[in-house]
């Protein structure tokens, strides 16, 4: 079980890491004013959401499922019930990043960069939020 948890928690990290770095990614995106930074934050992004974020966010939630196949009395437990709820915000938001990027890639954004700014900073509450439930197990 704690391999499993290991590699849980590793993919958690590679996953967070990826949602705080599309954002702020946008920002600059949206800053830009030339085609040829247009084009290079196009391939960062797409590079950065298909061949990091979505890969660590599926095996994340693979590996917390089968911690949650090896200690079936998680299930009942509220302090669970309120991280899924959280997770499955995090997938909601990370969908929207997938949308966002596509907009960008058809030269169709209609954010500005402070948009993106806030944007940003949504994760870091989800992440607060599961930390908390983890490591305190309030209820």
């Amino acid at each position: 079980m704690l391999w499993v948890k290991a590699f849980h928690i590793i993919f958690v990290v590679a996953w967070f890491a990826g949602l705080f770095y599309l954002p702020r990614l946008f920002v600059y995106h949206a800053q830009c004013e030339d085609e040829l930074g247009q084009e290079r934050f196009k391939v960062m992004e797409r590079k950065l959401y298909r061949g990091i974020m979505t890969p660590s966010g599926v095996l994340a939630i693979v590996f917390g499922l089968w911690l949650i196949y090896l200690t079936p009395t998680w299930l009942t437990a509220g302090w669970l019930h309120a991280k899924l709820a959280l997770v499955l915000v995090l997938i909601n938001y990370h969908w929207y990043c997938g949308k966002l990027l596509v907009t960008f890639r058809e030269n169709r954004n209609r954010y500005s960069h402070i948009f993106y700014r806030w944007f940003n900073e949504f994760p870091v509450l989800i992440l607060i939020g599961v930390v908390v439930l983890v490591a305190v197990k309030p209820f």
